[in-house]
């Protein structure tokens, strides 16, 4: 058993760097907000509108840096709200999945792909993985304590050099369980 941060996701959106551009000029940049828990990962200052068939949500934040695709990572609470049935999936796996209309200063943008409920994942450096008997894609258990204490099934785990130890969940989980930012959890290893 392993001690971990959770990190609440609220909804965010990453943006490919043609998709920046049309939203907010030519050559433009994200400027960084604050870091993110994951090493060169940010909070943009930059927002954007994003409009589904039943509804829009302004400010929402855009994550940097730039990324290879355009992805919109939302709870379940959002996609009804927006109109839109966003599968439970890992960042960057977004074949098949809806796509939505994203507004900003300069321009908007509809892609045709890229909504998703992101799905409860442990970002992990190597090392952590090798301390904990740990592969990339294997599927974990989280508990926490507390007046609504869960425990987490199917919690992926991500193995990569640049990840620093950190377990993400969405906004919906984080309010059904009563857990926020910087809450603790232990990882059940089988």
């Amino acid at each position: 058993m392993y001690d971990i941060t959770i990190g609440v996701s609220a909804r965010h959106i990453h943006l490919a760097p043609e998709h920046i551009e049309t939203l907010f000029g030519a050559g433009y940049e994200l400027k960084p907000l604050k870091p993110l828990s994951q090493p060169g990962q940010f909070a943009a200052e930059e927002t954007v509108a994003v409009v589904g068939p039943k509804g829009r949500f302004d400010k929402v934040r855009i994550l940097g840096p730039a990324r290879g695709k355009t992805q919109l990572e939302i709870s379940r609470t959002d996609a009804f709200a927006l109109g839109v049935d966003a599968p439970v999936r890992l960042s960057g796996s977004i074949e098949g999945t809806p796509g939505i209309r994203i507004v900003g200063p300069s321009g908007e943008v509809e892609v045709e792909k890229g909504v998703i409920v992101a799905a409860r994942h442990i970002h992990l450096h190597p090392d952590d993985a090798a301390r904990m008997g740990v592969k990339d894609g294997q599927v974990v258990s989280v508990r926490t304590e507390g007046e609504r204490g869960v425990t987490f099934a199917n919690v992926v785990c991500r193995v990569n050099e640049q990840f620093a130890l950190d377990m993400h969940i969405d906004t919906d989980e984080a309010n059904a369980a009563g857990i926020k930012n910087g809450d603790k959890g232990t990882i059940l290893v089988e």
